[in-house]
């Protein structure tokens, strides 16, 4: 009797052990199935579907990461974002080194406006531990994490990720421009220079990165350079207007700029005459007040007295009697151009010429 006993209550372990099985292995296909059915149209972007279909996932296996991570992502695509992040927080300290969750935390703080967290959970997503085959998405939370600096005025912090990325970035031309662009916004000119020549080895018939070339050696003040990307610019894209107006600048940078190498004395004297009576104009279309920028009062004469003063001597024959007078001038006339400019904004045409050639011989 205690051994049919015994035997009968192992046959009962068994049975209700297999059974247990099967209802789990039940259970875990239907949640496979409802998953399924989720991707399905979380990846055809029909988030109400898939929200319903993740739930329903979820009631057969309510801890499952996958689950509750797409669940979260068709949220945010219904812009139920306080709901989502509940659930990212939630596997977010399941596993804190998770890209995806990461980006989806990152995206959602910034959203929010609340910078230095996203950029926290950017960070993470960068240099997390990406799946194969979705090691581009590391290259896109970088790409988001530029840009968020961007917009925060953080120059410095978005160099330093540009100069990450494109130190693996290849010569991909379409990645090349997205970062010669985002240096540019940086204000790293050289670097941006750098990326739009990459994309010039591999086409040099390229118009955007041309006219971004030329954009960058423009604003280093490399104005022959600039003069000949801007040029085949035009010549590549005959309605790039942006590009024509800037080598219209740079070609008069260089048309006037009396301190040129290799310029002649007579040109560089009727540069001299001819800036010194373009400063004249701008001094009348943008009077200065008594008080200069810069405070200073007294008996010190205004710039206009300065400018009437010299200008009998600002002649032709006044600068071949005495060359010296083509500095004395030529300081006057930067600044001028650098206080009008400080009064009445930004000059156009010559004057705008002028400061660029004030600024690119500051010092010398």
């Amino acid at each position: 009797m205690l051994v049919l006993l015994s035997v009968l209550a192992v046959l009962f372990f068994l049975g209700v052990t297999g059974l247990s099985h099967v209802y789990h292995a039940q259970r875990a296909s239907l949640g496979d199935r409802w998953f399924s059915r989720g991707l399905a149209d979380l990846n055809a972007k029909h988030y109400d579907a898939a929200v319903t279909e993740f739930r329903a996932a979820l009631l057969y296996s309510r801890d499952e990461y996958s689950y509750q991570l797409n669940l979260a992502e068709a949220l945010i695509g219904l812009d139920h974002t306080g709901e989502a992040f509940a659930y990212l927080l939630n596997l977010w300290d399941r596993e804190p080194d998770n890209g995806l969750v990461n980006l989806e935390l990152a995206r959602i703080m910034a959203r929010r406006g609340q910078v230095d967290q996203a950029v926290r959970y950017y960070n993470n997503a960068v240099y997390a531990a990406w799946p194969p085959g979705e090691e581009s998405k590391r290259r896109d939370a970088r790409l988001e994490l530029i840009e968020i600096l961007l917009q925060a005025k953080r120059q410095r912090d978005a160099q330093a990720e540009l100069m990450a990325l494109a130190a693996n970035a290849g010569e991909t031309p379409s990645l090349q421009q997205t970062i010669g662009e985002m240096f540019m916004r940086a204000g790293d000119y050289e670097r941006a220079l750098d990326a739009y020549r990459t994309i010039l080895k591999v086409d040099d018939h390229n118009a955007a990165a041309l006219a971004g070339a030329g954009n960058a050696a423009f604003q280093l003040g490399r104005f022959s350079v600039a003069q000949q990307y801007l040029q085949s610019a035009i010549r590549v894209n005959v309605n790039d207007t942006e590009s024509a107006q800037r080598l219209e600048i740079t070609e008069m940078v260089l048309r006037m700029d009396p301190f040129r190498s290799q310029i002649s004395t007579p040109d560089r004297n009727k540069n001299v005459v001819d800036a010194f009576a373009a400063a004249g104009q701008r001094l009348n279309t943008c009077p200065l007040p008594s008080r200069d920028t810069f405070g200073t009062t007294g008996s010190a004469p205004s710039l206009k007295d300065e400018w009437i003063g010299l200008k009998p001597q600002i002649t032709d024959a006044g600068l071949r009697r005495k060359p010296d007078l083509a500095q004395s001038a030529m300081d006057l006339v930067f600044r001028i151009e650098r206080q009008t400019s400080s009064v009445c904004g930004p000059p156009t045409g010559p004057d705008l010429a002028l400061l660029l050639i004030a600024k690119l011989h500051e010092g010398s």
